[in-house]
């Protein structure tokens, strides 16, 4: 009340001012009256100016009484915070702490000790750094705290000190318990495949197949049993298995054991069987994780098989893969993609054929059978290729050569783009990522695309093609495509060019059919043959001038040995044929006794490109796809942005160490 009385005090002033005009009319009227009034309000004013001076005196004890009480709660409050507190100097010592925060670091004299020493999990300097950041997580002594910061301004307190930095732990351990375990009671799907099933059945004789197949029962049940899983079996090679996530995490860092176990099993099969699991964790529901699995699986048997992958959300881990995909020799599924081919030509108003950046031998040579085949349907089939390089130039001499009108059906990326429309039929070949295509942007012209690659799968993978023919197992696009082309006719027919082109493919595939190479590998050799390939002609293709066999020699000279059995060597040239001759190289040093894989690292514009080959027994796929690139087994490719050479040769390094890290475990 007393604050109202003194804002009535100051509003007396008012009262005066108009006394006393009234006291200068009286005076002008009545003057003796008016000196009695004046006297009154020189009495008035006095009394007004002595209220003031005590009213103030009175508000300022008030105000003095109230932040000495203010301060004693204060006080009190911070000697009896509910939770740890800790004051630092601006050097990180200790310079106050209450009892709950030597109660949980269990010491009694800590002042000017440094934070850090007392705590070494603890990382002060990232909590203050970051402005935004209101506290940081740590973990204590088996105990989880959230750590919130406040800086006491040296300017704002009373000592003038230095500032200050107040901490407060807040124990946040049973809420990271609680989500501990709701995140470790998450169920995972997993849906398991038997890769060759047919193939095992077929190659072991009747009175041993039940044992093999009940030895693979046997085995992926006690699998399921280990984990506190549930499987059930709803076809002969399929397995539906539900476990929970903390048990998938075990599984993980024992990187998937039952892949072994299966491919050991020994009952008289004459083919080691193989087994692909996709795994879903973390979607919404369990039939969002059933179709992560779903995703997974694909993506595994698109890779070769006998490999797991776990897909969580968009992320994707891969598991296994380091075994050669097993040549499937039923051609049942390559006379289904041809009859639907046939179909989505026919329907189509032209078709387009695009291979991967850089193209190769393989790529062209796949694209030429394609354009052959719409052209055999009546319709106007265009190859697009954003130039001629090293790799194909012969072949495209070959057919300016033999062929010039044939040059009409080869078009560039910014004329595709002008003659693409909604009815066109987009072929890809070769490559399967749809940031590695000549013209990434093409993709987005037509819903009607067609996958045809012999790669094995990655992450990235073209948005719902209208169909897919991905055979790792195959040696080469061009063999695939041999084998369509000849479902698709009653008699094939090719131009001596076109047949040259496809053998040519397969010819630099399988490095002269030594590599990757099957009995369907073979037998679309002998179709080729047969429509009018020339191996001589195919052998004159390969020809190299002078130089290259130069740079090739230097490459090898100057190459060098790590771990006993894995070659790097450098190209420090960058020109129109430095990619080629990079993955001649890299070819080259597997026939050094002792050499197990090989990569040539070579300079590309703004990027450092990796060529990687194996002799089967290391998979440089899966030691360039860490580095962002691809491939398959015995043959892959990557690109570093970027870095400097030996920066590059660093990294890949780092890559080829982890891999085989990983394999001795």
């Amino acid at each position: 009340m007393r604050d109202n009385d003194f804002l009535k005090r100051k509003d007396g002033k008012r009262y005066l001012v108009f006394i006393g005009i009234l006291i200068a009319i009286i005076a002008y009227y009545r003057p003796i009256l008016a000196v009695f009034s004046a006297v009154a309000l020189i009495y008035l004013i006095y009394k007004y100016i002595v209220d003031i001076n005590n009213m103030e005196k009175e508000w300022t004890k008030y105000i003095e009484g109230l932040t000495e009480e203010f301060d004693s709660v204060t006080k009190h409050a911070v000697f009896n915070m509910p939770f740890p507190l800790v004051m630092l100097n601006p050097d990180y010592t200790i310079s106050w702490y209450n009892t709950k925060f030597s109660q949980m670091v269990k010491e009694e004299d800590i002042l000017n000790k440094k934070i850090d020493t007392l705590i070494p999990e603890f990382n002060v300097e990232e909590l203050i750094k970051d402005k935004d950041k209101l506290y940081i997580t740590t973990k204590y002594n088996n105990e989880h705290y959230k750590v919130y910061y406040n800086i006491v301004d040296s300017n704002k307190s009373i000592t003038k000190k230095e500032n200050t930095i107040v901490l407060y732990w807040i124990n946040d351990t049973e809420y990271v318990n609680l989500q501990k375990e709701f995140m470790d009671k998450k169920m995972a799907v997993c849906v398991a495949y038997i890769d060759n099933y047919d193939e095992v059945k077929s190659s072991t004789s009747e009175v041993n197949r039940p044992l093999v197949f009940a030895e693979i029962d046997k085995t992926i049940n006690a699998f399921a049993s280990a984990n506190e899983g549930l499987v059930r079996k709803y076809e002969s090679d399929k397995y539906l298995i539900v476990i929970e996530s903390k048990f998938l995490r075990e599984i993980e860092e024992k990187r998937f054991e039952i892949l072994d176990k299966i491919r050991e099993i020994d009952k008289g099969n004459d083919i080691s069987v193989t087994l692909s699991m996709g795994i879903g964790i973390n979607g919404k529901n369990p039939i969002e994780n059933y179709e992560y699995a779903r995703a997974a699986i694909d993506i595994a048997l698109g890779r070769g098989g006998d490999q797991v992958v776990v897909k969580d959300g968009n992320n994707l881990s891969f598991y296994g893969g380091k075994s050669k995909a097993v040549e499937k020799r039923n051609k049942v599924k390559s006379r289904v993609i041809a009859h639907a081919l046939v179909q989505l030509i026919d329907q189509a108003d032209e078709v387009f054929v695009m291979g991967h950046k850089n193209a190769d031998m393989d790529s062209f040579g796949a694209a030429i059978g394609i354009i052959n085949a719409a052209k055999n349907r009546g319709k106007d089939g265009y190859v697009i290729l954003s130039g001629i390089n090293p790799s194909i130039k012969s072949i495209d001499n070959r057919i300016i050569k033999e062929d010039p009108e044939y040059l009409e059906h080869i078009i560039t990326p910014e004329e595709a783009e002008e003659m693409i429309y909604d009815s066109s039929l987009l072929v890809l070949v070769d490559n399967h990522k749809p940031s590695f295509t000549e013209a990434p942007q093409l993709l987005n012209l037509t819903d009607k695309i067609v996958v045809i690659d012999h790669h094995r799968r990655g992450a990235e993978f073209i948005k719902d093609p209208v169909l897919t023919y991905l055979e790792p197992y195959a040696s080469s696009t061009c063999e695939l495509v041999t084998e369509v082309l000849y479902y698709m006719q009653d008699k094939l027919k090719l131009k001596k060019h076109e047949a040259d082109a496809l053998l040519a493919g397969i010819t630099v595939d399988t490095k002269n059919f030594t590599f990757k190479t099957g009995v369907r590998t073979f037998e679309a050799a002998s179709i080729l043959k047969r429509a009018g390939a020339d191996t001589f002609s195919v052998r004159q293709l390969f020809r190299d001038e002078h130089s290259v066999f130069i740079q090739k020699a230097e490459v090898i000279r100057n190459s060098k040995v790590i771990f006993d059995k894995i070659a790097i060597g450098r190209l420090n040239i960058d020109d129109e044929n430095s990619l080629l001759i990079a993955a001649q190289s890299a070819n080259e040093l597997l026939n050094i006794l002792g050499i197990e894989a090989s990569f040539v690292l070579t300079p590309s514009g703004d990027k450092i490109h990796i060529s990687g080959r194996s002799l089967g027994n290391i998979s440089v796929q899966l030691i360039l796809e860490r580095l962002g690139g691809g491939g398959h087994l015995t043959s892959a490719g990557a690109q570093i942005e970027g870095k400097t050479i030996d920066e590059a040769e660093e990294i890949l390094k780092e890559a080829i160490e982890e891999y085989l890290r990983e394999g001795e475990e």
